[in-house]
């Protein structure tokens, strides 16, 4: 398990580095000064699972919002179902969201039909951030040129993913609005989604120029 943290004023990361004690080969930490954005934080992360030749990457909220209990179904529809990427999915059948507030399900879910009226993507949770990625995937995306930081950053590796011929499975999953901490959902993450998912429809997908 690897943990991303962005100078978090919630003593993440010595927690952390207390519980490495206990776990050292299990878990691993990566400290970057600031506030950088989701999307750079799930690239070091994904960088940092190349490096070490990991077949299977996965990324996932530290909330509890996704449960782990999960992964092993993500792992399997990549490992044993032939997917190149697996999707934990709020909006297929069997998926579902507890505790969210009305309008957070509207917007989430109208989000991903606007998403896939514009990029045809064929996915019903388009900014689900729950994922398995096989190694392949991560390889072949050109990662240093992922445009978005935001919520649409998990837009567009769905999308360049799919461009570039990988094959996604859906997972249903339920999804648990978080207990504790305040979403960071803001008008500003809102826009870059929408004017980005313009973008993205009119920019060339590009493989990683180092394969």
């Amino acid at each position: 398990m690897l943990i991303v943290d962005d100078g978090s004023p919630d003593g993440t990361a010595l927690k952390v580095k207390e519980l490495q004690k206990e776990f050292p080969e299990q878990l691993h930490l990566v400290e970057r000064a600031g506030k950088q954005g989701l999307g750079t934080a799930y690239i070091a992360g994904f960088k940092y699972g190349l490096e070490r030749n990991y077949a299977y990457i996965f990324e996932m909220d530290a909330d509890f919002s996704h449960n782990p209990d999960d992964l092993e179904r993500l792992y399997a529809a990549c490992a044993e179902d032939g997917a190149d990427f697996s999707i934990g999915s709020r909006y297929v059948k069997g998926g579902k969201v507890d505790n969210w507030p009305l309008n957070r399900i509207l917007m989430s879910y109208f989000a991903s039909v606007y998403v896939n009226m514009v990029l045809w993507l064929g996915i019903r949770d388009c900014t689900a951030g729950f994922k398995c990625y096989t190694a392949k995937v991560l390889r072949t995306i050109d990662l240093d040129g992922i445009k978005f930081i935001g919520y649409a950053f998990q837009i567009e590796m769905k999308y360049k993913a799919s461009q570039l011929g990988f094959k996604a499975k859906e997972v249903p999953i339920t999804f648990i609005d978080r207990q504790f901490g305040e979403s960071k959902m803001s008008l500003g993450i809102f826009k870059e989604a929408f004017w980005g998912v313009i973008k993205m429809r009119f920019s060339p997908v590009k493989k990683n120029p180092n394969l």
